[in-house]
């Protein structure tokens, strides 16, 4: 008997009981009523049972476990089906503290930083047998680290000594912040290939979507924001927008990579229009800048193509290639292919890919295991 004959007998046998509501029922009825009833039941029952399920799991197992569904999510970052609606880096002030929210952290770095000048500079670097010739060939960088550039820098007549003084300054602060990059998508990776995350692991994982951007907290698009970006690219940039370190931002502001902002906070450009609202972002030390400059590129909707030819070199096994990657900057700067040729020929000239794949020498045991 189908369930609608079912339905229709049942409806059937009610009207009898309202005619005949004084009469009996023997035990025949009432055992075809019970069995009629129970049908109903157990096919509701089922009806719902999808729903009880996804509820349940909602508030009892969500903490518990990733869905790592990386090929698959993966590809639809990659085509764009799955990237959460990327917002400026100049956009809502929430979101631009989530950005930046670490970066904030440095200024609260002492007033009284020291500014060595140039020739201190050079000593320190040969006392510690610091040099490019010797990186290039070891490819081992000594973890000297500078707050400030020096003033003197602009007073250098000769380029090459001007060009490795700003590369071998710049060089352990651009190591130094992809380190730290490195290691995050180390955690992200062992997190994504555990049955099982802590409380811990899932308020990390929810730190990095505020940090990245991830409004909608899609794994597969912080995978693809959380990476390094090559070190002569960062090199290249930070020689062309500071003029090798000589620029009144670069010096006054600490500012390597000329980002721009609306706010109170930054410096004016001499050569601005008086209705022109932009300045210069300035930072407390040189360390803030190459991170700020880092979280652009990493989350900034103009630079999603860049995201996407990165991301598509790593699921390829390749080593990062910024001679390609540099083509997706053209939105960097107001002209376009033009600077990215700039920056090409930068990266070219200076043989820069020769650090691309050097490390600074570990200060703790998570950084050697990167090595």
């Amino acid at each position: 008997m189908s369930i609608s004959e079912l339905k229709k007998n049942f409806l059937k046998n009610i009207n009898k009981i309202y005619k005949i509501k004084k009469k009996p029922i023997n035990n025949d009825l009432r055992s075809f009523y019970l069995t009629i009833g129970s049908a109903f039941f157990i096919i509701g029952f089922f009806s719902i049972l999808p729903s009880i399920s996804s509820y349940t799991s909602k508030f009892l197992f969500d903490s518990r476990l990733i869905d790592n569904t990386s090929k698959i999510d993966f590809e639809k970052t990659l085509q764009g089906k799955n990237i959460d609606k990327e917002k400026s880096l100049e956009g809502d002030g929430l979101i631009l503290k989530n950005l930046f929210d670490d970066i904030f952290n440095f200024e609260d770095t002492p007033t009284d930083v020291v500014r060595l000048n140039a020739s201190t500079i050079e000593q320190l670097f040969k006392d510690t047998n610091y040099n490019l010739k010797e990186v290039r060939k070891t490819k081992i960088v000594k973890p000297v680290t500078l707050n400030l550039l020096p003033e003197e820098i602009r007073n250098i007549q000769n380029t090459k000594r001007k060009k490795e003084l700003f590369i071998q300054i710049v060089l352990p602060l651009i190591l130094e912040e992809n380190n730290l990059i490195k290691l995050d998508r180390k955690k992200l990776f062992v997190i994504l290939n555990k049955n099982n995350n802590s409380k811990k692991e899932m308020n990390w994982i929810n730190s990095k979507f505020k940090q990245y951007g991830v409004d909608k907290k899609d794994l597969s698009t912080l995978k693809v924001r959380m990476d390094e970006i090559p070190v002569s690219l960062a090199i290249a940039q930070a020689a062309k927008e500071t003029g090798w370190g000589t620029s009144r931002f670069a010096i006054e502001g600490n500012a390597l990579f000329g980002q721009w902002t609306w706010s109170e906070e930054g410096i004016k450009p001499s050569a601005a229009s008086n209705d022109s609202s932009h300045k210069v972002m300035k930072f407390k030390i040189l360390k803030a800048s190459v991170r700020a400059y880092q979280r652009n590129l990493n989350t900034h909707s103009g630079y999603k193509e860049f995201r996407k030819v990165r991301a598509e070199q790593r699921d390829s096994g390749e080593k990062l290639n910024s001679l390609e990657l540099v083509n997706y900057l053209d939105k960097y700067a107001a002209t376009g292919k033009k600077y990215t040729d700039v920056i090409k020929k930068i990266i070219e000239q200076n043989s820069l890919t020769d650090f691309d794949d050097a490390n600074i020498l570990p200060n703790s045991q998570r950084v050697k295991n990167l090595i």
